[in-house]
């Protein structure tokens, strides 16, 4: 059972689903989410106690110290998990297949310190960067499966339209790794599942909605994220195939990401208050 819920409110497919938001440190975040007062020390500690997963983007910019991932791991509760971006140098290259040393730099960096809170690492895309069949096979393969004894999930990010094809989604399937959902209107939107996780990243909240998104908008994504976690499929959403659902349970990520990210927290809250979470108690140290 999960420190973010009373057993009374959730059920098995309601703790397959994590939802989260982009990083911890957002100035318009403090006297909105984060009581004014509170030290930046202690806005980690807070958030994970607010949310069930973060997604982190500090370290596609750069690695991070084996003793960085130990403290995020202590300063989060259990159950709590991280989604960790990896490194710009491996993903926004000509050729994918010379990835193979960032790879290792970013998997060896430390990551396994983060234990069982290590959630699935995200290789992003640029825009520009277009589908070459050949070449990210190449890429997929030099994922790593393992890291200091943790099995790894891989999803990719891809962000330009060539990869709107049957041939992407094959090879993704092959090599076992998930494709993001976006809800965005500037990048490719598409729903088919590769994997036996979902990585969902929203990206349209408005700051028109005090939640972000609309009531009407959370109660449905309430609805598709229980169904992802449950083996079925939205029928509403946009893909390149129609497949056959997949019929065994998934765990799955959803991010409130950029749009108008001052209400990422609230639309977190307020989606995870229509799947049954409750916040948990804030320590006392954060109370004073």
């Amino acid at each position: 059972m999960t420190e973010h819920s009373t057993p009374a409110e959730l059920d098995d497919t309601a703790l397959r689903i994590r939802v989260g938001i982009g990083g911890w440190n957002f100035e318009p975040w403090r006297n909105n989410f984060y009581p004014i007062d509170l030290p930046h020390r202690l806005e980690l500690e807070y958030a994970s106690r607010r949310v069930t997963a973060i997604e982190i983007n500090s370290t596609y910019y750069g690695v991070q110290k084996p003793s960085t991932f130990a403290k995020w791991r202590d300063t989060t509760p259990d159950g709590f998990m991280f989604s960790l971006k990896a490194s710009r140098y491996a993903t926004n290259r000509r050729v994918l297949a010379e990835a193979g040393d960032s790879i290792t730099r970013f998997v060896d960096s430390g990551i396994a310190e983060l234990g069982d809170k290590l959630g699935p690492i995200v290789w992003q895309f640029a825009p520009t960067k277009q589908f070459d069949a050949k070449d990210f096979e190449a890429f997929l393969a030099l994922l790593p499966e393992k890291t200091g004894g943790l099995a790894l999930r891989h999803v990719v990010d891809v962000r330009h339209d060539s990869f709107l094809t049957p041939a992407f989604l094959t090879l993704a399937r092959q090599y076992k790794v998930a494709t993001v959902f976006t809800d965005s209107e500037e990048f490719p939107s598409f729903a088919d599942l590769t994997s036996d996780f979902v990585y969902a990243r929203l990206m349209c909240s408005s700051l028109q909605n005090a939640a972000g998104y609309t009531p009407q908008a959370l109660d449905s994504w309430a609805q598709r994220a229980r169904m992802w976690a449950e083996g079925d499929e939205p029928r509403d959403l946009p893909v390149i195939e129609q497949t056959t659902p997949h019929t065994k349970p998934r765990d799955v990520f959803v991010y409130f990401i950029n749009g108008a990210k001052e209400k990422a927290p609230a639309a977190a809250g307020a989606l995870m208050a229509r799947l049954g979470f409750t916040p948990l108690e804030l320590p006392s140290h954060i109370l004073k």
